[in-house]
């Protein structure tokens, strides 16, 4: 039997997707510094190693990167949460799953989650309106598992919607004020995690 050729690899999409990497690293970076506002095409560039003309070759503008992070982001983290939701786990050890994991990523990735939280409106209303739905996924999980706990007496809080609301906003507030290597007395973004998640528990009115 004749051993097949070797497939050629397909050097310009290897080459593309490498360019877009860099400049979707570089934008996080740019942006997380300088904010999105204060960030130019020219910036972002520059950090990739790339000339501000090839830019344009794989993002039409400054505003289609920052969808581009926003959008991996919002549903990265919408299929992580999904993925700690096991058949059989009570209410109280899914919520405390949901949240460590939704607040692990908010402290590891600290830099694009507070891009992606606090620069949203940046986006057109068009690009805003997809990671809507994205962020109504996220709201919907959550409250499904409050309600679920209310429903079963685990919870005590009598506003799910509301409820919801604080347990993400906490969440999402972690990525404003954690920072890697602070010093010897911070915290990890373990202990963050895990803090977190028992916080949770207690703002529903948790009964175990």
């Amino acid at each position: 039997m004749t051993p097949s050729a070797p497939q050629p690899v397909d050097s310009s999409a290897s080459s593309a997707s490498s360019a877009r990497s860099r400049l979707l690293a570089a934008a996080i970076t740019a942006f997380g510094e300088r904010g999105f506002h204060g960030t130019t095409t020219r910036d972002i560039a520059t950090a990739a190693g790339m000339s501000p003309a090839a830019l344009y070759v794989h993002h039409r503008s400054k505003e289609d990167l920052l969808y581009a992070i926003s959008f991996e982001g919002h549903e990265s983290l919408l299929e992580l949460m999904r993925a700690t939701v096991v058949d059989g786990q009570t209410p109280t050890e899914r919520l405390r799953a949901v949240m460590h994991a939704f607040v692990l990523r908010h402290a590891l990735d600290h830099t694009r989650a507070r891009i992606i939280n606090y620069d949203l409106e940046a986006l057109t209303p068009e690009h805003r309106a997809e990671i809507v739905v994205l962020r109504r996924g996220m709201d919907a999980l959550v409250r499904q598992i409050v309600e679920d706990g209310v429903a079963t007496g685990e919870f005590t809080t009598t506003d799910a919607r509301l409820t919801t609301l604080a347990l993400l906003s906490l969440g999402v507030d972690v990525s404003r004020w954690f920072r890697d290597n602070a010093g010897p007395h911070a915290w990890s973004a373990q202990d963050v995690a895990t803090h977190y998640a028992g916080l949770a528990l207690q703002l529903v009115g948790a009964t175990d």
